[in-house]
Parts: C-alpha cells; structure tokens; sequence
C-alpha cells in the first residue's frame, strides 16, 4: 500500500533529493487507488526558514491545459459550443483581419496544437499585457492577444502539431465571446467548484509580503535563485495567458482532479462528464497529443508545466488507477527535469504494488 511506512519514507526520501539537487522546495505525491501519500521537503523561499507544508499551494502551469479542455467538454455538453465551433464563428464580429488560415480553425485543433498558431504572442505583446492580477484586465487582454496572433503569419502548418500557448488562449476568448462570461469564472463553476476542488486559484499563490504559500524563483543575477513576491506583476506571466497555464492548487486538490481524469481513461460515465466527452478529450489527435494530455503508447497520459519560476510534472496511468506528481518551486531547464526523471521512473506502477 501506498500508505506504508517504507513507501512513506520512500517519497520523503524523493522530495528530499530535490531539494539536494538545489531546489528551494519540493513535493512528490503518488495516488494508487484511493490512496494519495504526498510528501514534501525544503522552503517556500530562498533564505528562509519556513518549511514546505502538505497543503501548500503550487503552481501547476501548462497542466492548466487539462483543465481549459475539460472546462470546453462540459460547455458542449451543455450545448454553448460544439467541438467543430471555429475562430471566426465565435471572434470573427469582434476581431477585424483574422486571416483565412485561422477563420475556421476549431476548437478540437485548438486543443491539440494542430492550429498552426505560433507557440507565443510577441515579445511587444507580452509586454504590452505583462503586471499584477489585480491591474489588469485578463478578459480584454486575452482579447488582445488573440487578435495579435490571429491577425498575424502562422508559426507553421495547419494540422501539423505545434505546441501552442497562444492556441489555449484563443480557446478562453472564444469562450468569453460565447458565454459573455470570463474563463476565470466559468473554470470555478464548471471544473473547481464541481469537483470540489476549493483551494485551486489563479496566478502565483500566496499574499505579497507574508511568506504564506511557496514562492516561485527566477535565477539570480550572480547565481542562486531568488524569490518572486505574487502581487508584483514579475511572479507569473500575464494574466491573459490564464488558459494556457496560471492555475495554483494543492496536491490533494490535484489528486482529485487527475481522479476524475482517470476515471474518465477509464470509461466513467458519472455525470460530470459523459463517457463520449472523455473520449473526446483523451484520444491523441496524431500520434501523441490528445486535448490537454500527452498520450503514451501504452495509454500514459503525461504533461509538464512551468512558468520559468515553478515546474511540475504529471503522469498518469489509468491502467494502473495511479498517479505521480513531482514538482518545485524554480525552473532551472539544465537541471530540474533531470532530477525530476529519476524520481518519476522509481516511482512508476512496478514500484508501488502492495
């Protein structure tokens, strides 16, 4: 069991480890069944002394995709759009110059990076949206970084994947233009609140000037790493990129979500989403990409996230009704990843029968 003292001691011993590789702080959670051991090591801030606690808060980034995809099942379901709803049907009256590449692009292409968008809007653009949460406006500005990408060349083939953060944000201004509602609040009606899922959040966790929640941290200038306070505008990208990543959560709120994700692999017809709609949102479309998810040969669904402050990594094996989350607090590319992968591969399902 998952709940034995040796396991236990196993992830303590993983998240540990993460912290030895120069992470400021680290979580490990592992779910086998109904069963969820989460352990947790290090600080929420450089330089301080203030422990990572169980039901921290920790930004999961690009996981948010899965999360937008199912927030767009549960509106066809409800039959505000449909899989096959294209840009131009939902932007097309709002935004002026869409080009014919993108006019009848779907949802479902959206979803899969198969859009042709490019990965991201222009630096100027970025820019042009980037401060705090409470300053902007991430309804308009999501607005108007679709009519940026979408009134410019695409980044590559219609049809060919292409990872595409600007695809997800175009998805949350389609479904802004559809509902008259912000994605904010329709991801709390019809994903967070449903699934009882009450700690998850948006942008970086925490209150500026309290050390409440873990920090994320950017490399400082002369080495080390730094934390970034929330509320600074500087913590996380710009609010518009809500979609394509910026929710917060904690593991055991986490935990649920990739439950109800594996019971859905696995066939659930439990009334928050049909079975057809599972199906819809976990087969790859291509080889290895359904909506939200990577998909591995075997039925592994996987997907990382990071801000450049934060990384996380998800795995699920619905075979197996199990699942496995690394994650910490900085996003260091040459050195994190590689500490994560040994942690994950100790910890796959031939490593965590009874």
């Amino acid at each position: 069991m998952i709940s034995s003292p040796a396991l236990s001691q196993n992830l303590d011993d993983h998240a540990q480890s993460l912290v030895d590789n120069g992470s400021p702080g680290a979580v490990v959670m592992l779910g086998v069944g109904a069963d969820t051991d989460i352990s947790v090591a290090g600080v929420r801030a450089s330089g301080s002394d203030i422990q990572i606690e169980l039901d921290d808060l920790w930004h999961i980034g690009s996981n948010t995709k899965a999360m937008t995809a199912m927030l767009v099942a549960r509106l066809v379901e409800q039959g505000v759009v449909s899989w096959d709803d294209t840009v131009a049907q939902h932007l097309g009256a709002t935004i002026s110059g869409i080009r014919a590449d993108y006019a009848d692009v779907t949802f479902v292409e959206l979803l899969s990076h198969r859009s042709g968008l490019p990965p991201n809007a222009g630096l100027m653009t970025l820019l042009s949206l980037s401060g705090a949460d409470a300053n902007r406006d991430d309804i308009a500005d999501r607005l108007a970084y679709a009519t940026s990408v979408l009134t410019k060349n695409p980044g590559g083939e219609r049809g060919e994947f292409l990872y595409s953060n600007s695809g997800y944000i175009v998805v949350g201004a389609m479904l802004e233009a559809a509902t008259g509602e912000g994605w904010r609040d329709l991801m709390i009606r019809e994903v967070f609140e449903p699934l009882g899922m009450e700690s998850a959040g948006f942008g970086p966790p925490g209150v500026s000037g309290e050390l409440d929640q873990p920090r994320g941290h950017r490399g400082g200038m002369f080495g080390g790493l730094n934390a970034v306070e929330p509320g600074s505008g500087q913590a996380d990208n710009p609010p518009a990129l809500g979609p394509a990543g910026r929710v917060h959560i904690s593991m055991s709120d986490y935990a649920t979500f990739l439950r109800a994700v594996i019971a859905g692999a696995n066939g659930a017809d439990d009334g928050y989403l049909s079975a057809v709609s599972w199906e819809r949102l976990l087969t790859p479309v291509g080889d290895n990409y359904a909506l939200g998810w990577g998909i591995m040969p075997d039925g592994t669904l996987m997907h990382a996230g990071s801000n450049t402050m934060w990384f996380l990594q998800a795995v699920v094996i619905p075979g197996d009704n199990s699942f496995i989350v690394v994650a910490v607090n900085e996003a260091n590319m040459s050195r994190v990843p590689q500490a994560i992968g040994p942690v994950i591969q100790a910890l796959g399902p031939e490593n965590t029968s009874d």
